[in-house]
């Protein structure tokens, strides 16, 4: 039923923005928990790939004195990936179009977190 109740977050933060294409909660061990992507993507790879980036980038803001990470961005020339923290035990990633109006995404995720954060 949990998995059910994260879906139902993702499919909300989904529906928030166009720009929004996919979305998933992974374990920070790289395990995909719940997601809403297109049939096209690989979960494995993409719980694989999100544990660790983010665990690159807590390292390299740590070590560049920047303090605790908060987010990790990539952009690429088809779009974004978003990766946030929720909670102590899982990441969100998210994946939006190329021209996404960051600013609301970022709000939008941000809820999403804390959400899932609460049901983890």
């Amino acid at each position: 039923m949990r998995a059910d109740m994260l879906t139902a977050v993702l499919n909300d933060l989904n529906s928030t923005s166009a720009d929004i294409e996919a979305s998933g909660v992974i374990s920070i061990d790289g395990l995909m928990i719940a997601s809403v992507l297109p049939t096209t993507l690989d979960k494995d790879r993409i719980g694989a790939m999100s544990a660790a980036m983010l665990a690159l980038g807590d390292r390299s803001a740590k070590e560049l004195e920047r303090g605790a990470l908060e987010q990790v961005l990539i952009k690429g020339d088809h779009g974004y990936v978003l990766m946030t923290y929720a909670g102590d035990e899982a990441v969100l990633t998210v994946m939006a179009k190329p021209r996404a109006k960051l600013g609301l995404i970022f709000l939008d995720v941000k809820r999403a977190a804390e959400s899932i954060a609460s049901m983890i």
